[in-house]
């Protein structure tokens, strides 16, 4: 049964329709949170970076990564308990500690999903073409597909989310066999001592690396980065089957099976090729690897793999982003028109629209404009940033609303208590870190992100009167209540 709304908010959900409920199951939810971290992007992004920080222990530096993940995606499952709509993060963080902090943790939602899908959306056309040995860096073929794919994954979250859901699975299925099956396939080159391999030693699996080289904190916050977009999987809770319960352990199996092909097929495909080919082909290094492997034949099945990454991380982004927009404009601090849901489809079709006309806008200027790509770059390379502030904000939010079960036994204290501190210390340390090596450009970039989104934040306090900023604090009580027990 759903969470009943405190009587002094007005939500403003659209009169000519709503979001479909129980039309997915977990194992679809898992799926669309899996693709929207884009297992293909982010291992060929990190594959050189990784192994040159860690040196060569990426998968141990994955592994303790997993940790805080699942303990903030824990936390994600109890606020899901609690309130199952599409504001999320900035429902419960609103709710729980301030409104005004609920809505820059929303902003930030958005802004770092809209980053992330831009930045996908521009390096899928050059996996494309290679798969057809085209010029990659040409420009219109480059603005062409991409603009084609956003249209057609726009018509797909438009008609509904068990499309979006049978999708996601399809193209999911093919691309983790293709990763896994590479990383396979080079782990038994590397154990056989192949030419040209770099030998797996037990050093591979210690935090410090090969020679003791490796970089713990530079590690930590390339693999912080990799996992970032599980989170998708509440964001859809409105249309998943047991909506309080099944987003929420979807968001912590995505995260699981992340670490899993992470650790996979790091280790995998690492050490196909020496260190110095390795970091000279960086910025192609899962088709670099793979034609190591098996020549260009191989090389284009992996950047199909890549493109399918890519195409379903866009339709994901498509999808969740509209319906973080449309769970905010419900209680009008964004625009209301972006709350309406097309009575014929039960999508928010409004927010999918404005999406995609916003990731192809920008997709067409960074392609075309040298200056607006520079700028957009430094956005890309603080997206990681954005997901980690409002991680930590959702985690606090977490341990704020239950903050009366802490020390009622052992285990509320572990699980709600001192392991989201854990994290909240880890990821605050990291994104220190990385604030510590960011260029100025990139910092203003979050300067203004977080800028603009103050001014929208007094727009939606003082011009649109939105009555969310007067909600009550709500906490959960000492005891387990019947609530707690929904969709048993």
């Amino acid at each position: 049964m759903a969470h009943q709304r405190p009587a002094t908010v007005a939500v403003t959900r659209a009169p000519e329709g709503k979001l479909v409920p129980d039309a997915i199951g977990a194992a679809q939810d898992t799926i669309i949170g899996m693709a929207n971290a884009a297992p293909g992007v982010s291992i060929g992004l990190t594959l050189a970076p990784l192994a040159l920080a860690a040196a060569y222990a990426s998968g141990p530096v994955i592994l303790l990564t997993a940790i805080p993940m699942l303990v903030i995606a824990n936390g994600y499952r109890r606020l899901n308990l609690w309130q199952a709509n599409c504001g999320a993060s900035f429902e419960w963080v609103g709710r729980a500690i301030n409104p005004y902090l609920g809505f820059i943790t929303g902003w930030l939602m958005i802004m770092g999903s809209l980053i992330g899908s831009t930045a996908g959306v521009v390096i899928l056309a050059p996996s494309v073409l290679a798969i057809f040995g085209s010029n990659a860096t040409s420009t219109w073929p480059n603005i062409i597909i991409s603009t084609a794919v956003v249209l057609v994954m726009l018509v797909i979250a438009i008609v509904g989310i068990r499309l979006t859901a049978r999708t996601q699975v399809g193209m999911g299925l093919i691309e983790y066999v293709i990763l896994i099956g590479f990383a396979i396939a080079g782990l038994v080159l590397v154990l056989g001592h192949h030419p040209g391999t770099y030998p797996l030693t037990s050093e591979w699996f210690t935090l410090t690396g090969v020679g003791g080289k490796g970089n713990l904190a530079a590690g930590l916050l390339i693999a912080v980065f990799m996992y970032t977009g599980w989170d998708a999987t509440v964001y859809v809770n409105e249309e998943v089957k047991r909506r309080h319960r099944n987003p929420g352990k979807a968001a912590i199996l995505a995260v699981i099976f992340l670490a899993l092909i992470f650790t996979v097929c790091e280790i995998g495909l690492s050490g196909v090729v020496s260190p110095a080919k390795l970091q000279a082909n960086s910025a192609s290094a899962l088709v670099y690897v793979a034609g190591a492997m098996g020549g260009s034949g191989w090389a284009k099945v992996m950047a199909l793999a890549l493109a399918l990454s890519v195409i379903a991380s866009t339709g994901t982004g498509i999808v969740i982003i509209a319906r973080m927009t449309y769970g905010m404009a419900s209680h009008r601090v964004l625009p209301t028109f972006l709350s309406n849901v097309s009575h014929r489809f039960s999508t928010p079709a409004a927010a999918s629209i404005v999406v995609s006309f916003v990731l192809i806008a920008v997709m067409w200027a960074y392609l075309l404009s040298g200056s607006i790509a520079n700028a957009f770059t430094n956005l890309i390379d603080a997206t990681g940033q954005l997901y980690i502030i409002f991680y930590v904000l959702t985690v606090l939010a977490a341990m704020v609303y239950y903050r009366r079960r802490i020390f009622r036994r052992a285990g509320d204290a572990i699980m709600i208590g001192i392991l989201p501190i854990l994290s909240v210390i880890l990821l605050v340390w990291i994104l220190a870190k990385s604030l510590v090596a960011a260029p100025s450009s990139q910092i203003w970039a979050l300067v203004i992100v977080v800028g603009v989104g103050l001014l929208l934040m007094l727009s939606a306090r003082f011009i649109q009167r939105s009555p969310f900023f007067q909600v009550p604090r709500e906490s959960a009580t000492a005891q387990p209540q019947e609530s707690d027990m929904r969709d048993r």
